[in-house]
């Protein structure tokens, strides 16, 4: 079984936020597949579908950004799948929009619900697909993160949003090694 996440805040307050980004690309990916969010549990809004003979559950945690980790950790537990097999969508703040990274390891870069997940599933070895929102000139950190993306950030981030479906749906047909070499090739 696969598990792709996208993170985000649940509730009006942080729809269209940069923070929400892996929501809007999960929905992006949801939308591709022709797949609806169906079920609620594990902490989160989810849809499990079998795609080239394997089950994939695509999910959105309900708890807030920072505890992302109680969602990814319970699924992993109870359906034993391997951090290899989890695929975190976010976003980077040292990304300008537009810009994204695919990691397979490594820090939480200062991310807060890469640092849960991290803790809860005591691994770093989960892919990450870091989608860039670019670093505040004017706002703190927290307010930059929880403003609203606008018309000309989302047109910088259309690009990356379709790698990052692209990217999902190669690695649901193919080694994730060979995933990340085709995606990547269009990051610089």
């Amino acid at each position: 079984m696969k598990l792709i996440v996208g993170l985000g805040n649940v509730g009006k307050p942080y729809t269209n936020t940069r923070h929400n980004v892996g929501f809007i690309a999960l929905d992006a990916i949801l939308k591709d597949l022709n797949l609806q969010i169906e079920s609620n549990s594990f902490d989160g809004d989810y849809v499990v579908a079998t795609i080239n003979n394997e089950k994939v559950m695509f999910i959105k945690p309900t708890t807030l950004m920072n505890l992302s980790g109680n969602c990814v950790g319970q699924i992993a537990k109870f359906y034993k799948i391997k951090p290899q097999d989890i695929i975190v969508i976010h976003d980077d703040l040292d990304l300008p929009p537009g810009k994204f990274k695919v990691r397979t390891q490594g820090s939480a870069g200062g991310h807060n619900g890469i640092k849960d997940i991290i803790a809860k599933l005591g691994s770093d070895q989960f892919v990450r697909f870091k989608i860039g929102i670019g670093h505040p000139t004017k706002l703190s950190v927290i307010d930059h993160v929880l403003g609203k993306i606008s018309k000309e950030e989302m047109s910088a981030m259309k690009p990356a949003i379709n790698k990052c479906v692209e990217f999902v749906k190669l690695c649901l047909c193919a080694p994730i090694n060979i995933a990340i070499s085709k995606v990547n090739q269009g990051s610089k």
